[in-house]
């Protein structure tokens, strides 16, 4: 089966860097994945599209070195196996608020007798390869989002779900929960809260990834040790590389 190079960067203790697309687009998806990043995730949580428009956008990614991600839009086994059947190589799931929903989104991850992923990969042995069964539940990336005050209480439970390979810190609904504003993420509140998830998810051994929503707060994700960063969505980067542009020649 094709490596998810993920896993090895995580392995060898190397930063991974996500593109990550928000906009139903196949051509912009490809142009996010020619630019260097180890992954590109389809985010179809906030991202106004449906599985439909996923497909196209995981194959372009499947173009190109990056690894394809998704971020599904809620913990539905149904989803989450289309998702992967389409040749998605990891999932981000958002709203993990316990270890029963930790445990419910593993299972729709894994082909039994882990799980209840049920077998049908069609695009999944075209870009993962003939072997693809034998070696899928050992491949597909599975992050587990901590957004919530319940979810970064049950934090430690929530990691020690089996076969669960680590979290994804939502900073904004972190923030927001904490009584901050979505981009307080300077906040010495925020961030003493993920300092304290990523010593946890490191004393566990699991891996740790987050969405950066500014330059400043990646650099910073980068200097603690973060596994995986976001530097921002398509629609961010568009709008700021529109606007400096703009600014210089004004």
């Amino acid at each position: 089966m094709r490596e998810n190079r993920l896993r090895t960067l995580f392995a060898q203790q190397q930063l991974a860097l996500s593109g990550w697309v928000s906009m139903g687009n196949a051509l912009l998806a490809e142009v996010i994945a020619h630019s260097g990043y180890d992954a590109v995730t389809v985010d179809l949580q906030h991202g106004p599209f449906s599985i439909d428009a996923a497909l196209p956008m995981l194959q372009a990614i499947s173009s190109t070195p990056a690894v394809p991600l998704v971020r599904c839009s809620e913990n539905s086994l149904g989803e989450i196996n289309k998702l992967l059947d389409a040749g998605a190589y990891g999932v981000i799931c958002p709203l993990i608020n316990t270890a029963a929903d930790a445990e419910r989104f593993v299972r729709a991850c894994h082909y039994s007798p882990r799980g209840g992923r049920s077998y049908g990969p069609a695009r999944g042995f075209l870009y993962g390869g003939a072997d693809y069964f034998t070696h899928a539940n050992a491949t597909i990336l599975t992050l587990a989002m901590i957004e919530t005050r319940e979810g970064y209480a049950n934090a430690e439970a929530i990691l020690l779900t089996p076969d669960l390979d680590g979290i994804f810190i939502g900073p904004s609904d972190l923030a927001i929960e904490l009584g901050l504003a979505p981009d307080a993420y300077d906040d010495v509140r925020l961030n003493e809260a993920i300092d304290h998830l990523l010593a946890l998810a490191r004393k566990l051994g699991k891996y740790v990834g987050i969405f950066a929503g500014t330059m400043e707060m990646a650099q910073r994700m980068k200097g603690i040790g973060m596994d995986l960063v976001v530097p921002g969505t398509d629609i961010q980067q568009i709008k700021a590389e529109g606007a400096r542009r703009v600014g210089a020649l004004r």
